[in-house]
Formats: structure tokens, sequence, C-alpha cells
């Protein structure tokens, strides 16, 4: 689903009230808990079924697990075929289809990376869903990053609705011209190009046009700026901010340093 405003969707709950860098705190934590924390198994399941619970809070968990499924299942099958099959550590083999033998280790070590990148994704689903791209701009900047690394961080969340927009109009021009987009996998290959060169060079203009509004409205201005939407931050949110930062880096130590 795609607003918009990218993936974020509007709400009133909790969650939508945390401030951007509480969010975006917790994002990063998760992530590096779950590839660098101890207990490979339990570093990879926790933090994801954690964001999961947390989605599930803001009424956000469908939608959730919408988009952790469209973008993962593909994956996962490609995963669990490559590494069953032909994992060099495979010994241990628990099916047979016809000449090729799926190995028990290849198969775990596919659902421990195919958990990894379930529990990563929902952790950043709990930032972009919950959180309009302009406010973690405007918290970036407010926090003393460079207004054009914040613009950069944020700014692909921005794109996102107006990509899918402008993929589907040249999608439906092209085809009004009689391009074939359907059928065999050669027609796909050939359809490839006269979809993707119109997009790509609308993009380049579009990062022209976008760097010319900015400076008209003032981005690189020295001065101060003042913002329609105050933030709200709190003392309490602060002090967590700290503390998922110090569990994260203290698992991080536990695992490649006290190991």
């Amino acid at each position: 689903m795609v607003s918009h405003f990218g993936i974020f969707l509007p709400g009133c709950s909790r969650l939508h009230r945390l401030h951007p860098l509480t969010k975006l705190t917790f994002t990063l934590a998760a992530v590096i808990i779950v590839f660098g924390g101890p207990g490979k198994w339990f570093s990879a399941l926790v933090p994801g079924l954690i964001a999961l619970a947390i989605l599930a809070s803001a009424g956000l968990a469908r939608i959730g697990l919408r988009i952790t499924l469209r973008i993962l299942v593909p994956l996962a099958l490609m995963l669990l075929f490559v590494h069953g099959l032909f994992s060099p550590v495979n010994q241990n083999f628990i099916l047979q289809l016809a000449i090729f033998k799926v190995g028990r280790e290849g198969v775990l070590y596919a659902v421990l990376v195919i958990l990894r990148l379930t529990a990563a994704l929902f952790s950043s689903l709990v930032l972009v869903l919950s959180t309009h791209p302009a406010h973690l701009v405007q918290a970036l900047e407010e926090a003393g990053l460079s207004p054009r690394f914040a613009y950069l961080f944020g700014s692909p969340l921005l794109l996102i609705p107006q990509l899918s927009g402008r993929i589907q109009s040249i999608r439906a021009a092209q085809q009004a011209r009689g391009l074939e987009i359907q059928g065999n996998l050669l027609r796909r290959v050939k359809a490839l190009f006269p979809l993707v060169a119109p997009l790509a060079f609308s993009a380049l203009v579009d990062v022209e046009e976008r760097a010319l509004a900015l400076e008209v409205r003032g981005f690189s201005a020295p001065h101060t700026k003042t913002y329609l939407n105050a933030l709200q931050d709190s003392s309490w949110q602060r002090l967590l901010r700290w503390g998922m930062l110090a569990l994260a880096v203290g698992l991080l130590a536990k695992r490649f340093v006290w190991a």
C-alpha cells in the first residue's frame, strides 16, 4: 500500500505520536541485535516479534505482514532452494527430489537468514509506517544533522509514491502504443527497456527540478529554520533512546568481545 506520503499511514496511536528519533533508534538497535546479537536464533526471532507487537498496538500489523510477505516470499523460496540443494555444508539430507538432495544444514541456514530479514523488515516498518517522511527529516535536522544529509536520508520515502505513479503512467502509455508486456519471459525482457528508460530519464529531470524547488524555498539558507509542525519530545523518550542504543551495543560486544 502506497499513499501520497510513501507507505506512511496516518493515525493517532501512541506509536504515531512518538518522536521520529525514538522510532529510528528502535529500528537501528533492532537491526544491530538481529545481525550482531548473541544466540543467533534468539537474536533473529525476538526483535522481530517485538516489532510485530508494536505494529499490532498501532493497528499496523496487517499491512506490515502484507508488505513483508510480498517482499520476502520470492526471496525466501530462492534461499531455501539454493541453500537446501547446493550448500557446501550439507551433510544430513532430509528429502530427495529426483537426483537432488535437500540438506538439513542448508535449510536451517536459509531459515535463519529469512528470520533475520523478516525481523529487520518488521523493525524498519515500525518507523516508515508510522512516521511522516517530512517529520523524520525535521527531526534529523533538529538533532544537528546537516540538512543535506537529513534530506538524503528521508527523501527516498517521499519518492516512493511518485515513482510508483510514474511507473503506472509509463506502463499505460507504452501499452497504448502497442507494447506487449505480458507473455513469456523473452517478451517481458524485450519490454523492459521501453519501460525503464523513460522512468530513468524522467527521474533525472525530476532531480534537477526538485533541487531548484528546494533552493527557492531556502534549503541552503544558513539561518535557523522555523517549522510549522512542532515535534513533541520528552525526557523519557530520550532516556529510552539511549537505553536501546546501550542494549544493542552491549549485546554486540557480548558476542564479539566477551564471547
